[in-house]
């Protein structure tokens, strides 16, 4: 069975013409957001359409492909029943910054500091963007796929 976009997301990229791809997915419905500048715009809108829910913010490396990076964001309408889901990703390049989401969701403040710790992608505007897991002085991003499998040496 091919996935297919759901009827939810298809209204959501009609809305946003350009910015917003309703992608096909087997899990959950999924809108692709063109660019990190089309970002705020987009997840405000579905904050007010009742996705009140940020669940987690998390990232995924490409590499080699360019844009390296998708951003992802897991959102839900509380009230739970079908179409309450949404998955929102976001194409980054290696040193593109990418706008906050706690502004819309003060969670969001972890999961951004970790996807800054363990990926390297910083999110513009964070109140306190810093390492959450891995000491202030230490070096890379291990869920990058060019960190080193064994890790670097300490002597």
């Amino acid at each position: 069975m091919r996935p297919m976009p759901e009827a939810g997301t298809e209204a959501w990229a009609a809305r946003f013409p350009g910015r917003v791809q309703a992608v096909a997915a087997v899990d959950q419905p999924t809108l692709l957001v063109a660019s990190p500048a089309d970002l705020p715009e987009v997840l405000a809108a579905l904050k007010a359409d009742g996705y009140a829910l940020l669940l987690d913010v998390t990232a995924v490396d490409f590499l080699p492909r360019r844009p390296r990076f998708e951003v992802v964001y897991h959102l839900t309408r509380p009230e739970g029943g079908p179409g309450s889901r949404l998955r929102v990703k976001v194409p980054v390049a290696e040193g593109e910054e990418v706008p906050t989401a706690t502004r819309l969701w003060p969670g969001a403040d972890w999961p951004e500091r970790e996807t800054y710790d363990l990926f390297g992608i910083v999110f513009q505007g964070h109140p306190h963007l810093a390492r959450i897991y891995l000491p202030d002085d230490w070096e890379g991003h291990p869920l990058r796929k060019d960190y080193p499998r064994t890790g670097f040496r300490i002597d």
